[in-house]
């Protein structure tokens, strides 16, 4: 029997949770009469349970078809709830295969959305954006990580250390229980595919049919698979830059991928050279990261790069970045903020030596510069932790429930395509492979005729793909022939 609750805990100290009759309602502002909503109590510490409790936000959208089998569950990706997607989730596929022959269920995560929120104060960094920051800046960036871990600290008081990954299986759990279902379904989607693992190895007797798109690493820990982002980010570099080599006839950057790189890092050294440069070369690699990750804007990309090589002014270098955004873990607007992504990484050990990601920074900003690689090598609250976990992670494993299916992107910028590879080996799961794709989260929300037809194949009938499938991604490459 898989021990999944903490300490003391049984079954029957929760038979309360799992015997809630909620209300169910349609919202008066919500346009779809379909979806019904409630709220339901779960402790706050599962080692606990007749402690403090918290409230989690379900929604319903009940099967459209004669051949119900029972509930599909999802949980969307973050962690940090994705500004309330949780409960929303199910409308993907609304008048789909899938509804016909499932109850579509959705929740916001604990600590997100309509379920009880874990705060955090929100902090300004002092560290100017830069994507490749100098020695000289470590000081103030490890400074802004240990004033953030604070002020998290502050809002989020003690339920900080109860916003962890087996305790939102747990609350999984305890929904399948309340809507009277002896199994679930599963979507997850990243972060989520992650919560559907835990769900799994902790009740593999109530997992039936599971889909795990856009994995983490089960063998990585957080700190590991922030690291791992960067080369995810490469790796659709160096394939941009090849394509781009096959056609130095049109964009002229060079005849092998090398030369390439080296025609974006001239066009780096011309924003330097600029007034505001550090922000201009910051935005540039920005744009080459998430560019290459875009299949459809590989030729622009290309002619990007062989504009900046000889921008004359700062203004013009401007332009033609305008369209690119930036990213860092921060907020500036307000008093709070959702907390639960610091608190999430918690769950593993973060080095307490500044000196190792002064190293891993170094190493960063020589080798992964683009799509803000260096960002994932710079110290994070983990370091500055001021509560420790109170239990270990969950080891990964499938304790007998059936083989479900993954979904990967092989170009998936966030969650590296060895993370889904090392979790269908785990789970004796079949790996579904999106080929030539820079897409994250794919079954459902990257329309994805491909994807979509084989899962909701596997969902509705339980006929998975066969082993080694792999399918095209959305996203072509531009039609620009080779010229060798």
């Amino acid at each position: 029997m898989v021990n999944n609750w903490p300490g003391t805990t049984t079954r029957d100290s929760l038979r309360e949770f799992y015997d809630q009759h909620p209300e169910w309602s349609v919202r008066p502002d919500d346009d779809d009469e379909q979806v019904e909503y409630a709220t339901i109590e779960v402790p706050r510490d599962y080692a606990d349970p007749a402690g403090e409790r918290i409230t989690i936000a379900v929604s319903r959208r009940r099967a459209a078809g004669p051949g119900r089998r029972g509930i599909l569950l999802s949980v969307n990706g973050g962690p940090g709830g994705d500004w309330g997607l949780g409960l929303n989730l199910p409308g993907k596929y609304a008048g789909t295969p899938v509804h016909g022959a499932y109850d579509l269920i959705g929740f916001d995560p604990r600590g997100t959305g309509g379920s009880t929120n874990l705060h955090a104060e929100v902090t300004v960094p002092k560290a100017p954006f830069d994507s490749r920051p100098t020695d000289s800046a470590f000081e103030q960036l490890a400074e802004d990580m240990r004033l953030r871990e604070l002020a998290c600290e502050r809002a989020g008081g003690d339920l900080r250390a109860h916003i962890s990954t087996p305790n939102t299986a747990r609350d999984m759990d305890v929904i399948r229980g309340v809507l009277g279902e002896e199994q679930l379904s599963f979507v997850g989607y990243a972060y989520g595919a992650y919560v559907g693992a835990v769900y799994g190895s902790l009740f593999p007797e109530q997992l039936d049919r599971s889909v795990l798109d856009s994995c983490v690493n089960p063998d990585w820990t957080w700190r590991e698979q922030f690291l791992w982002q960067g080369d995810a980010v490469q790796r659709n570099v160096d394939r941009w830059a090849a394509w781009t080599a096959e056609r130095v006839g049109v964009f002229k950057l060079g005849t092998e991928p090398a030369q390439v790189l080296d025609a974006v890092e001239r066009a780096v050294a011309r924003l330097e050279e600029l007034p505001g440069g550090v922000s201009l070369r910051t935005l540039f690699d920005g744009a080459v990261g998430t560019r290459a990750g875009n299949r459809s804007q590989w030729a622009e990309l290309a002619d990007l790069v062989g504009e900046l090589e000889s921008v004359k002014d700062a203004d013009t270098a401007r332009g033609l970045l305008a369209e690119q955004g930036t990213w860092r873990p921060a907020d500036s607007e307000g008093s709070l903020r959702i907390g639960v992504l610091e608190a999430i990484t918690m769950e593993h050990a973060w080095p307490a030596d500044l000196e190792v990601y002064r190293q891993d920074m170094r190493e960063f900003r020589k080798r992964f510069p683009y799509g803000y690689g260096v960002l994932r090598a710079q110290p994070w609250v983990g370091a500055f932790r001021t509560f420790t976990a109170p239990e270990a992670p969950v080891k990964v494993e499938n304790a007998g429930y059936p083989v479900g299916l993954i979904v990967q992107a092989d170009g998936d910028p966030l969650d590296h395509y060895a993370g889904g590879v090392a979790m269908a080996e785990r789970l004796g799961h079949r790996l579904l492979t999106v080929e030539d794709s820079g897409d994250h989260e794919v079954y459902a929300l990257a329309g994805n005729p491909h994807v979509d037809a084989l899962v909701d194949l596997y969902l509705v009938t339980g006929e998975l793909p066969p082993v080694g499938t792999a399918v095209p991604g959305t996203t072509s490459r531009p039609d620009v022939p080779a010229d060798r």
